[in-house]
């Protein structure tokens, strides 16, 4: 029998993770049959270099489903709980990722609904499990090797500490907050600087733009620089490769895909010591920032009070906490620019070992 898989296959973070998971079975010659996310056949592989013999092979498996799926026959889905509650069989395992901590009702009966949810985070699922949902399970995600490897380039003439700073632009993730603080102690000192690959493609270029001068306030450092939207992983891989340190400071992160691969990739980093962030990152690999509390999560943009997804808070920092573990990274920097550490992490989380806990979960 075929394995059937219900996945977005874009550019961003489900579409990353769907296209690795699909990487792997297709290096196993494994026969799967395969639909897409928000329509089938909707497949966008631009990130990714050009793989003929792969794209066949999910051409193949999208026909595969056509012909041979049954609503008997248990399917993996890779997505948000909001349209979760949909599913093409009558046992549903599911990935997804929650990042806040006040579930709503709607969410934990998509959570009951399914035969079982997979997690990311060891948080999220204790949220769920303290609610009643005995169906949700914890699995780490992993390094994509077909797409991220570190370089021997050299990407600065002098001896500067770059600092990374990446993501989705949006509350949650704290950019705003952690910018202006660094600015505040390192801008325009030429011995630093701060790459910010903040994006928001749910954003026009406009409002990425506001979002990032309101931030500046008029004044941007030169030692301070904003990149737009990265259409290759070539180049991504490239971006996180050029600098020292990666800030990862969200206050609700599923995991923190873009952190992750940095370390593992010898980077040192700065990152909250919570919620996904907590599946991979130690005080070996990573200075760690303890949180202060929790503030809400509310930004009337992806988070609105009330709606009947996402609710609930985030965990936040102190600005001298933070600037502190900056310090400490710098001395980790000038010690070894190498996280020796930081590079065990891409053995011990192989996408071999996340498929086969997902293939676990659908015996």
């Amino acid at each position: 029998m075929t394995t059937p898989l219900h996945l977005a296959i874009n550019p961003v973070s489900f579409g990353q993770v769907s296209t690795c998971l699909l990487r792997e079975l297709y290096n196993r010659e494994e026969d799967i049959s395969l639909t897409t996310l928000p329509a089938h056949g909707q497949i966008d592989l631009s990130t990714q270099e050009e793989d003929a013999d792969f794209s066949a092979w999910l051409q193949k498996s999208m026909a595969n489903f056509g012909t041979h799926h049954r609503r008997t026959n248990r399917i993996f889905k890779l997505w948000h709980l909001q349209g979760s509650l949909e599913s093409f069989s009558n046992e549903q395992v599911l990935f997804s990722f929650y990042e806040l901590d006040q579930p709503t009702a709607e969410e934990i009966n998509i959570v009951k609904n399914n035969h079982a949810v997979l997690f990311s985070s060891e948080l999220s699922v204790q949220v769920f499990r303290n609610l009643g949902c005995d169906n949700v399970h914890y699995v780490p995600l992993c390094f994509d090797g077909f797409n991220f490897a570190a370089t021997k380039k050299e990407y600065h003439s002098d001896d500067r500490i770059v600092f990374n700073i990446v993501g989705k632009f949006e509350k949650r993730k704290h950019h705003v907050k952690a910018v202006q603080a660094w600015i505040k102690k390192y801008g325009d000192k030429k011995e630093y600087a701060l790459q910010c690959a903040l994006w928001n493609p749910f954003l026009s270029g406009d409002q990425n733009s506001s979002v990032i001068a309101g931030l500046l306030g008029g004044k941007q450092p030169f030692n301070v620089t904003f990149m737009g939207f990265m259409q290759k992983n070539s180049q991504y891989n490239d971006f996180l490769n050029s600098a020292d340190v990666v800030l990862g400071v969200s206050g609700g992160e599923g995991w923190g895909l873009p952190e992750f691969h940095s370390v593992a990739m010898g980077k040192h980093a700065v990152v909250l010591d919570c919620s996904g962030y907590k599946g991979w990152a130690n005080s070996e690999n990573a200075v760690l920032l303890n949180p202060s509390g929790k503030i809400p999560a509310y930004d009337n943009m992806f988070f609105r009070q009330g709606a009947p997804y996402n609710q609930g808070s985030i965990f936040d920092f102190d600005e001298e906490d933070f600037i502190g573990a900056c310090e400490k990274s710098i001395e980790r920097v000038k010690k070894n620019r190498v996280n020796e550490e930081g590079m065990k992490l891409k053995k011990k989380f192989t996408s071999a070992r996340t498929l086969d806990a997902i293939l676990d979960h659908m015996k």
